[in-house]
């Protein structure tokens, strides 16, 4: 009789186990990346100062002439500004126009 109880249950035990590292395996692979992501860029955005060159979600490169809260003016070219929210500039696109190139 214990025999066909622990057989019977162990379909839920299993089931159990699978759904629970189902779960760890996304929180770790998904998650996680993109809540450090999106910390980063916070920072980044946050770390704003004027003279920064940056570049727009959009594509626009620009030297940071004046933040205000959430507008940040961009200077384009000699005496062309615009206004975006500091939630436009992107950070990875920054890091990557604006890196150094590895030597080969």
């Amino acid at each position: 009789m214990d025999i066909l109880f622990l057989q019977a249950s162990q379909p839920g035990l299993v089931n159990a186990v699978f759904l629970l590292s189902f779960v760890a395996i996304m929180y770790f692979f998904m998650y996680r990346p993109q809540a450090k992501k999106q910390k980063e860029t916070a920072n980044f955005q946050d770390e704003l100062s004027k003279g920064d060159e940056v570049v727009t979600a959009s594509g626009i490169i620009g030297k940071v002439n004046k933040i205000e809260e959430n507008i940040v003016h961009l200077q384009v070219d000699q005496k062309t500004f615009i206004r975006v929210t500091k939630n436009a500039i992107s950070k990875e696109m920054t890091e990557a126009t604006f890196s150094k190139p590895k030597d080969a």
